[in-house]
Formats: structure tokens, C-alpha cells, sequence
């Protein structure tokens, strides 16, 4: 689960490994689907959400690990309520988060379906003592949330157990995210991975600026990821082609069931075709080429090459009226055009004949 070696001069970050499955440049995509509140406080609910990610090709499901007391306190004075412009307004935070918790009681049946289902499971851990919970379950990573970025005593605590970190930088400042970094490398060494996130919720796609990602990867020497708060999969496939690795979405049963996330979330037909998406972009993507590829090889056919167009006598000069630069291929490249003209066939030469150096005197 630890990083590889530090990259070369002038090459990509470091590989970062959750359980088995490598992240970065040239692997292949890491799906992970967000349970979050999802769950509308039934675990038969949390256990559909975890199978339908499973169905969709997640390659993890994720929790969220708190209470309302360890995020904040019972009031509703001011602060403590939530403003204008959110899915949120008019609710004070205790409440939201007394809804929208994760029963700490649930983890292990979520870890272990997960894992029956062949996808990893980990969580955001939103102080020390919930680090502590998630370790009994030994999972891939910790992933630290956007709100929690500033809080670099809870980076360095999460980083201290030697999993990787994924952070998520929704607002952060780049000086934010150079702290936060610098506490998860301090802390430990299992690596960091960093998300761009738009933390609003539902995220405008005009305000997402996702040409950050190969800035964030380049400034701070790791692999960068999309935590993704928009409708539909045009983010993740614009992010893949700037070298996104790593996808977050969150995923309900139905909007129509309502909760906190409901808005903003994926159903699951939309989900499978956010992973599906999220595939064939990294796979259109590809790598660095020139020249054909596997299935233009057979395209070289048609290329212009130079014929002979009209029947020759041997000595008769070659011109612009009987040789000529045409589809298909055989002869010799169109470049040496101006090379031939001017010189003679060395013989016979039939109208329909690719025009070859043994034909030249």
C-alpha cells in the first residue's frame, strides 16, 4: 500500500497502491461509487447501494465515518444553520449530519459485502477516533474531505497509519493544498492521491476549471483524480483525457427516494454508464504514439504512391502526363515525384504500374 519511488526528472508521479490496484499515469481507472447519506437510515438500503456499484463495475463503494457530535454541536444559532444556495438551506448542522450518518454499527456488514463483492471499501474519517474505528477493517486508504483539508492534525493522524491518503481540494488555495500534502507526506508514507473537486453541490460544470489537473499533478508529484459532484459523465470524460485516475460519483437508489444527496447523486443506470464512460475514455485516451496503429495498418494500402498512368516505351522520358502521385499504394512515395521527372523508363512500362527504382534509368 506504500508509494513507489519518487519520479524521475521530468517523468510522471509515483505510483500509489490501494490494496492491489495500482494508481496512476497508465493504470487503469479507479471507480469509486459514494455511499454518503444514500442510505436514508436503512442499512437494507446501504446494502442495495453497495450491490447496484458492484453491478455497475465500481471498483469501491465508500462510507462516510463521523457522528453529529464529531462534527459539530447541537445549535441553532446562526452558524450552525445552513445559508442560501445550497440543497441544504434552513437546516441546522446537527440535524443534517444526525440524518446523514453512517451507523458506525454498519461498517463491518459494508466492508464485508463489499468485499464478497470483489470491490474495496474505505471511508472519509472526519476525526482521530474515527481512524481508529476504520483500522480494525484494514482499509485500502483514508480519504480526507474537501471541508476537512484545513484540519492538518487529522491529515497527519490518517496519514500516520501508513494507508494511503486520497484528498479531496474542493475550494483550497494552493497554498491549502501544499499543507495539506506536506501533512499527509510528514505523517506517513503510504502516498497521497489528490481529487479535484467542485464543492458544490450539484457542481456547475463551467466552474469545475478541470485543466487544473495536470497542474495539481505536476506541482505537487502525484496522481490526481476527480471527485465529482455534476450530472451525467462529461466531467469524468474531460478529466480522463487531462489524466484523471481516480473517479468518485455518488450513487443512490432513486433521486425520488429523497435524502440529503439525493440531488446530486447518480442513479444506477446512469452510474454503469458513468463507469462505462469513465473506461472508454481512459482507453481512448491511450499513450503517447506516432504512426499506425494495430487497425490502420491495413489503411497504409491507400496512400498515394506514384503510377505510371500512361502505357511507356523503354527510353521514353518520364513526366507530369504519365506519372502521377495516386491512391493506392506500391509505388514509390510521392516526394520522389520531382526526382523522377526528367528521367527515362528503363523499360516497358504498363499503364496501372506502380513506378519503382528498377523502372528508372
Amino acid at each position: 500500500m506504500v508509494a513507489d519511488d519518487q519520479r524521475v526528472e521530468g517523468g510522471p508521479p509515483p505510483i500509489v497502491h490501494l490494496g492491489g490496484r495500482p494508481v496512476g499515469e497508465h493504470c487503469a481507472p479507479l471507480v469509486i461509487a459514494e455511499l454518503s447519506a444514500n442510505h436514508n437510515g436503512s442499512l437494507e438500503t446501504a446494502l442495495e447501494v453497495v450491490e447496484i456499484a458492484a453491478k455497475a463495475g465500481a471498483d469501491a463503494i465508500k462510507l462516510q465515518t463521523y457522528t453529529p457530535d464529531s462534527m459539530t454541536i447541537d445549535s441553532d444559532s446562526a452558524p450552525f444553520v445552513v445559508g442560501p444556495g445550497s440543497p441544504w438551506t434552513g437546516r441546522s448542522l446537527y440535524d443534517l449530519y444526525s440524518e446523514a450518518q453512517t451507523p458506525w454499527g454498519w461498517h463491518e456488514v459494508l466492508f464485508e459485502r463489499a468485499r464478497e463483492l470483489g470491490m474495496m471499501c474505505l471511508s472519509t474519517p472526519f476525526d482521530a477516533s474515527a481512524v481508529d474505528f476504520l483500522e480494525q477493517f484494514d482499509p485500502p486508504a483514508h480519504k480526507i474531505a474537501s471541508f476537512e483539508l484545513l484540519d492538518l492534525g487529522l491529515i497527519e493522524y490518517a496519514a500516520s497509519t501508513g494507508r494511503p491518503l486520497i484528498l479531496s481540494t474542493g475550494m483550497a488555495t494552493e497554498e491549502e493544498i501544499t499543507e495539506a500534502v506536506d501533512a499527509a507526506r510528514s505523517g506517513g508514507d503510504g502516498g497521497v492521491i489528490l481529487l479535484r473537486t467542485n464543492s458544490a453541490y450539484p457542481a456547475d460544470p463551467r466552474e469545475m476549471d478541470l485543466l487544473s489537473i495536470p497542474e495539481m499533478s505536476r506541482r505537487w508529484n502525484a496522481p490526481v483524480g476527480l471527485s465529482d459532484h455534476s450530472h451525467g459523465s462529461l466531467a469524468a470524460i474531460v478529466a480522463s483525457a487531462l489524466g484523471a485516475t481516480v473517479f468518485e460519483k455518488h450513487l443512490t437508489t432513486s433521486r425520488a427516494a429523497g435524502g440529503p444527496d439525493a440531488a446530486f447523486s447518480a442513479e444506477p443506470a446512469e452510474f454503469a454508464q458513468y463507469v462505462d464512460d469513465v473506461a472508454m475514455a481512459t482507453t481512448v485516451r491511450g499513450q503517447v504514439r506516432f504512426g499506425p496503429s494495430v487497425a490502420e495498418r491495413s489503411s497504409l494500402a491507400f496512400r498515394r504512391s506514384l503510377f505510371v498512368v500512361e502505357s511507356m516505351a523503354a527510353g521514353e522520358e518520364f513526366s507530369s502526363r504519365n506519372v502521377r502521385a495516386i491512391r493506392p499504394a506500391g509505388g514509390l512515395p510521392p516526394s520522389r515525384l520531382k526526382d523522377v521527372i526528367g528521367r527515362r523508363a528503363a523499360g516497358a512500362i504498363d499503364r496501372g504500374t506502380p513506378l519503382t527504382d528498377d523502372l528508372i534509368t
